[in-house]
């Protein structure tokens, strides 16, 4: 099948927009050659998915010159300029997946279930695990409330107690659930727990519900097995809810490969970068009702989603998560709380708008960082190692934060974070996405930054599940962008006092020698392509990734926006103090160090 793809046609039917793609063999190179959009078409008056598609070929035929559809039918396989060789799909329309977990211990079985359910691109409702301190009745209510589109039941090691998740199938059987879409069906429900418990299991729910039983999530404490109930999930949402969203079954009958979900589809193609490059990567994907943060790490895989932070639906949910003054401090200019309160309620009622003055884009830059900031918080909480496991510890380690240790998200350890979703990838200039990603993420070390261009992730995602190497060649050439290289100073000190020397030596043996007080910041350039050798000595309470005081040696690439050489410490202090400048004119500084908005 490898060799025959040399036209390939892909789209992300999201909640707004349908977005299409076309990727062409050129030589012995996949590129993204052109680019449709149109509105997605799921509600009335149209109720048929599969318009907003059409539309969005007609554009690519268009602007292509390639003729892809005979009337409502694609033309397969492509021959000269005319048809394609495979159509495939990803898709989040209709709100995507949202899902339930239960799990017989809130921090082990509930929490593998939960990470089984992210992983597959769901948006997880709520946990319900038999410890939750939630009496029967209010269990059985909030599963009867919530109406998810599957539930995900789990507990118990193999062999193990069976009491507890067959409890929790009962009060699933007594709530019997209906689903979100499609009245008269029965809500899909996946067992993935103690095997011993698979027939009492069934017994209780298989008349009420379309019940799927696959491997234990947790047969040992030791391990997690997440593959097969991942897998699970993924069949019945295509069996489920896609087939009960309109014209989702003409769209199916459409694609070569099944349908998957877009944040499972970006998922595959972090695993794939990182597999490819050997490193670790954190990527974001912030959209307009939620934003889904991914890692790997290790090659360790997790994916969480912020349900309630976006930058349009959602936007009223990040002040009321962060507070008003946590957005104001990002701003270098006086504003009334009631005047940014009105802002956002606008943007909240209008979604589709865009900042029409610069205070506005700085207002929604401000409030981007604390979404992001946030759903990274959220990201490291549940991106951790397996719990109930014993673990031998030193007696100093035990005094230490366990939640710190507990993690996988090391940003001393992080080589790359990619940044993706409309305020990010569409931000004016791109020094504006990278300085938004620093000031959230807080690197620490030498972390390269990027963004996705033209948002195509989710079309390269589900792309690789069939050809990895067009995927990758797309992704490299045309989807990322590399903004630069990004060398942090993680502790804190005295403001002003000096914190570093550096030396940078550029392939064409110039150099640039000098030294950074904290809280400074300078943006040096570096072009795409280019290399130069980085020396950091930093003073001796100060660490750039090797301990504190000693000197870090690195050969960097550039990117787009340059090298940053970020001395304000960590974690980032946006506090005025005695003796310090005034927070407004210290953002002005750092907004004039990266060029970020015109003067």
């Amino acid at each position: 099948m490898k060799n025959e793809l040399n036209v390939i046609v892909a789209t992300d039917c999201g909640s707004t927009t349908t977005k299409a793609i076309l990727i062409e063999k050129k030589g012995n190179e996949y590129r993204q050659t052109f680019r449709g959009e149109s509105p997605t078409t799921v509600e009335s008056p149209f109720e048929d998915v599969t318009r907003g598609v059409l539309n969005a070929f007609a554009e690519l035929e268009e602007l292509s010159g390639r003729k892809i559809l005979d009337g409502e039918k694609i033309i397969t396989p492509a021959e000269g300029d005319t048809g394609v060789d495979i159509y495939i799909s990803t898709s989040s329309a209709g709100g995507g997946l949202q899902m339930m977990v239960a799990g017989a211990v809130k921090t082990m079985s509930a929490q593998s279930a939960q990470k089984a359910a992210l992983g597959a691109g769901a948006i997880v409702m709520d946990v319900i695990a038999s410890n939750d301190k939630r009496l029967p009745h209010e269990k059985i209510e909030r599963i009867r409330d919530l109406r998810p589109d599957m539930i995900l039941l789990s507990g118990g090691t193999d062999g193990g107690t069976v009491s507890h998740v067959v409890e929790l199938a009962e009060f699933i059987g007594a709530a019997n659930p209906r689903p979100r879409l499609g009245m008269t069906f029965q809500l899909p429900v996946i067992y993935a727990g103690n095997k011993e418990a698979r027939e009492r299991v069934s017994a209780v729910l298989k008349d009420k519900t379309a019940l799927k039983i696959t491997d234990n999530l947790r047969p040992t404490l030791e391990r997690e097995n997440l593959g097969p109930a991942r897998q699970e999930i993924q069949n019945l949402f295509l069996e489920h809810v896609m087939a009960h969203a309109p014209g989702y079954k003409k769209l199916m009958s459409w694609t070569g490969v099944p349908i998957m979900p877009t944040p499972g589809a970006v998922g595959e193609m972090m695993q794939a970068i990182a597999k490819k490059e050997n490193i670790n990567v954190v990527g974001v994907d912030i959209g307009g009702a939620t934003t889904d943060v991914f890692s790997v790490f290790d090659q360790i895989f997790n994916r969480t989603v912020s349900a309630n932070l976006g930058m349009s639906y959602s936007i009223s949910n990040v002040i009321a998560e962060t507070g008003i003054e946590n957005i104001v401090k990002w701003l270098p200019f006086d504003i009334d709380e009631t005047d940014i309160r009105n802002r956002i309620k606008n943007k909240m009622i209008r979604p589709t708008t865009i900042p029409q003055l610069l205070e506005d884009l700085k207002i929604e830059h401000a409030i981007a960082r604390e979404a992001l900031r946030l759903a990274f918080e959220q990201h490291k909480a549940l991106a951790v190692g397996l719990k109930g496991v014993q673990k031998q510890r030193e007696i100093s380690e035990t005094f230490e934060r366990v939640a710190e240790e507990e993690t996988l998200i090391d940003m001393n350890k992080l080589n790359l974070i990619v940044g993706s979703g409309g305020v990010l990838s569409h931000a004016p200039r791109r020094s504006q996405a990278m300085m938004m990603m620093i000031d959230s993420f807080q690197p620490q070390g030498v972390t390269m930054i990027a963004v996705d261009s033209i948002f195509m992730m989710p079309h390269l995602g589900v792309l690789s599940t069939i050809n990895e190497t067009a995927a990758t060649e797309v992704f490299e050439k045309d989807c990322l962008i590399y903004l630069g290289p990004c060398v942090s100073l993680t502790n804190t000190g005295k403001h002003g006092s000096k914190c570093l020397d550096y030396i940078i030596t550029y392939s064409n043996g110039n150099k640039i020698e000098d030294s950074l007080l904290l809280g400074e910041l300078r943006v040096f350039d570096l072009k795409e392509g280019e290399k130069a050798k980085v020396e950091i000595i930093p003073a001796r309470k100060f660490d750039v990734g090797e301990g504190k005081g000693r000197k870090i040696v690195k050969e960097v690439a550039g990117g787009v926006v340059g090298l940053v050489i970020d001395a304000r410490g960590r974690p980032l202090d946006l506090k005025e103090g005695k003796g310090r400048e005034p927070l407004a004119e210290v953002l002005s500084k750092w907004n004039m160090a990266f060029d970020a908005y015109p003067e």
